[in-house]
């Protein structure tokens, strides 16, 4: 069966989900939230829509990709999705060579351990405590 209304794509990433794609999103999942599968109430419970491929994540900005989510366990799942988005970007540019790991002492042939004391790597003796 071929869809009555053409699906809504997202001009740029930023751009705002508008009114009619929300209500046709909620009524499509059947006010279900996606992420803990409990009813959505609209008049009481604050709900967004969630992309369910995270934008960060590569997922497209379009209908085919939004769910309803209650407002608390989405912003849940922010927060993770960006700490792997950020350790992904970390970890790569410091294998392109684009950041250096930092170090607080003036000379990689030391090291500092848990306890506070600085080690020499090459012979194991204790520089200072």
């Amino acid at each position: 069966m071929a869809r009555s209304v053409e699906e809504w794509i997202g001009r740029n990433d930023d751009q705002k989900v508008p009114p009619r794609v929300r209500m046709r999103v909620f009524d499509r999942e059947g006010g279900i939230c996606y992420l803990t599968g409990r009813k959505i109430d609209p008049i009481r419970d604050e709900w967004d829509v969630e992309h369910k491929v995270a934008l960060i994540l590569g997922g497209e900005h379009r209908e085919s990709n939004l769910f309803p989510a209650l407002r608390e366990p989405h912003r849940r799942k922010t927060a993770v999705e960006m700490k792997v988005k950020s350790k992904i970007a970390k970890v790569r540019k410091k294998h392109l060579g684009i950041t250096k790991p930092k170090s607080s002492l003036s000379h990689p042939r030391f090291k500092r351990c848990m306890d506070g004391t600085v080690v020499d790597r090459r012979t194991g003796e204790v520089v200072s405590r």
